[in-house]
């Protein structure tokens, strides 16, 4: 018999390469991997948390809905990161105090409650992707902070289109989806579209936003 599949898929992120067998045996009697195969919000607010979350393949979207029913995204989960708010729910038995969104073809390494504790007592290479995990997080957050005081919302849009383009000439998002990630409308951030396709900077399809001009775009991108 081989190794489970989801101790080798984890492995293949070079942090879970530096177990030692004790640490290796923990993940293979405890892991479970969870594939996603379409955007799906897979924790809600409140949740209780089963274990630490490490995305294998894919991204995850972790983000916050305002009293009005607004979204707006905190942060992204990208392969080899893990989830630092459920870890503290963990470490903390708190309930999860946001939501978390798959991408189409994620997939999720679920280490359980214990089984994370225990390794985090042992294993080096456990502690410092705890200690990385909670440093970046702190440094996305304080970046959004500084961009939504310094940025207006078009140059937020202008921005975010700009980093998340692919290739940096295609978006692939709807305006209600740009929305959620901004905090805001589909109608303000349609508005604002509709001003940069006047202004050819953008031209838009269904369900995506072509670059015609990334110079133009960057400086709208600038605060102002």
């Amino acid at each position: 018999m081989g190794e489970p599949v989801a101790t080798r898929e984890l492995e293949k992120l070079d942090v879970f390469r530096d177990l030692s067998a004790t640490g290796r045996n923990m993940l293979e009697c405890g892991m479970q991997l969870h594939h996603f195969d379409e955007l799906k919000t897979i924790i809600n607010k409140g949740n209780s948390v089963s274990g630490a979350y490490v995305v294998v393949r894919g991204r995850l979207r972790v983000y916050s809905i305002s009293p009005s029913g607004n979204e707006a995204t905190l942060y992204f989960l990208n392969p080899g990161d893990i989830c630092i708010l459920a870890l503290n729910c963990i470490f903390n038995n708190m309930d999860y105090p946001a939501w978390v969104q798959s991408e189409p073809d994620t997939s999720v390494g679920v280490i359980p409650s214990l089984t994370y504790r225990t390794l985090f007592q042992t294993e080096p290479s456990i502690q410092n992707l705890t200690v990385h995990a909670l440093s970046v997080l702190v440094f996305r957050l304080m970046e959004e902070l500084e961009e939504i005081h310094a940025l207006n919302l078009n140059a937020r849009l202008a921005k975010f289109i700009l980093m998340r383009s692919e290739g940096g000439k295609e978006l692939r998002m709807t305006q209600s989806e740009l929305a959620s990630h901004l905090g805001s409308t589909r109608e303000v951030v349609a508005k604002l579209l509709r001003r940069m396709v006047a202004d050819k900077v953008i031209r838009t399809l269904r369900g995506v936003i072509v670059v015609e001009h990334p110079e133009a775009l960057a400086k709208q991108a600038m605060p102002q």
